[in-house]
């Protein structure tokens, strides 16, 4: 057999649907950049940084370099991407590794979005240039020990003090959060009891951040605990236009449809690794793939897939035209993030004991799927939030 990682990049079939027909030449573009780096420098080294749970430093410092930080937004010397471009570039560094298609995910889609969406005109000038080209590296503080799917009860607190505020409270699963230079940390009002969010410039007196241990999930990313304890930090540094939770929510919502892409990148890592494996594997004299009964999964496997990328295209046209709603984007983070267990479950099976060696590039997705599937709200929180939009009752609060 040939080095496991070697043609894992080539189209395998997957595109059923014609859907490669809908790219423009820009979005092509980005696609293959981020095609051939994912194929020539993550897939040969990102199976010993997980391994050992070690940041992959030079594969970060590479995005900054192929202009695909920052996302969508425009000036700043961020990329500027279209969304179908955004949702093209996150599913291929999924397919290559769940861990660096995230610290991208939570320095573009989250800290940088916060203070695009939030901040004030000074405010996106003094941090965003330096976030574009990585010179600064952006972490999201919402999530607390105690509260994660609902969130919008943080507990975290700060309070006015001259021309300052004192944050206290704790964060849990804080990716960057131990490495990052800006926390964007949302915190509770003692006054207003609004939400506001504000920008922690580390290291700082009284933050604390300490990486949680035995992941099993997207280990080359850390993620960390944070002790805030009377960190000060200027009023020039509290977002201007975060007030209230619902400008945190519509962070969250921008990133949300982001997590259905991933999942897609994912699938198709597995799906095509199964495919290549099912050809090349001989068992009772002929390949995997000659029996009727691999036949049979792979093409599930295949018409999962294909659905999955209808999803996103679609997702995609919804934010170009400015109509991807949050319940929109939950129904296909839901769907696509479930159909991706399935489809690396599958994957996984069908590679059989050789399914969890690192070397054959499925189990690594398999587990990192779990987080993806976990993080901008669960399969349940989604499925409540459409179906509070489906029936007009809301099952939570």
């Amino acid at each position: 057999m040939t080095t496991p990682y070697t043609h894992l990049g080539e189209a395998l079939g997957t595109d059923f649907f014609s859907v490669q027909d809908e790219f423009s030449d820009e979005q092509w573009q980005r696609f293959m950049d981020v095609r051939k780096f994912v194929d020539h420098e993550v897939l040969p080294d990102i199976n010993e940084y997980w391994d050992k749970a070690e940041l992959p430093w030079h594969l970060f410092k590479r995005l900054g370099e192929l202009n695909i930080v920052g996302d969508d937004i425009v000036g700043y010397g961020a990329a500027g991407m279209s969304p179908l471009s955004v949702g093209l570039v996150h599913m291929e560094l999924h397919r290559g590794d769940g861990s660096l298609g995230t610290f991208l995910g939570v320095h573009s889609g989250l800290a940088m979005q916060s203070i695009a969406m939030c901040g004030s005109e000074e405010q996106k000038q003094r941090w965003l240039p330096a976030m574009s080209t990585l010179d600064k590296l952006g972490a999201f503080a919402l999530t607390e020990p105690e509260h994660g799917s609902d969130s919008i009860a943080l507990e975290t607190t700060a309070t006015r003090d001259g021309d300052s505020w004192v944050i206290n409270g704790s964060k849990r699963w804080i990716g960057n959060g131990s490495v990052a230079d800006l926390v964007i940390v949302w915190a509770r009002d003692t006054e207003s009891q609004e939400v506001l969010g504000f920008v922690v410039e580390t290291p700082a007196e009284g933050y604390t951040a300490t990486v949680i241990p035995g992941k099993v999930s997207l280990r080359a990313l850390w993620q960390a605990d944070i002790e805030l304890r009377d960190v000060r930090v200027p009023d020039e540094n509290r977002l201007e236009f975060a007030r209230s939770f619902k400008d945190c929510g519509r962070v969250l919502a921008n990133t949300r449809g982001i997590c259905a892409w991933m999942a897609l990148g994912h699938a198709t890592a597995g799906y095509d690794a199964a495919v290549r494996y099912a050809k090349e594997r001989t068992q009772f004299g002929k390949p995997l793939a000659s029996f009727q009964i691999v036949q049979q999964r792979l093409v599930k496997m295949l018409a999962d897939l294909t659905g999955m990328q209808l999803y996103c295209m679609q997702i995609g046209r919804l934010a170009d035209a400015g109509k991807l709603s949050p319940t929109i984007a939950g129904l296909a983070k839901m769907n696509n993030t479930s159909t991706a267990r399935t489809i690396l479950s599958e994957a996984r099976d069908l590679l059989g004991g050789n399914g969890i060696l690192l070397e054959h590039h499925v189990v690594r997705h398999w587990a990192d799927i779990e987080a993806i599937h976990t993080f901008e709200g669960t399969e349940t929180i989604q499925t409540l939030i459409v179906g509070r939009d489906v029936t007009g009752i809301s099952a939570f609060t």
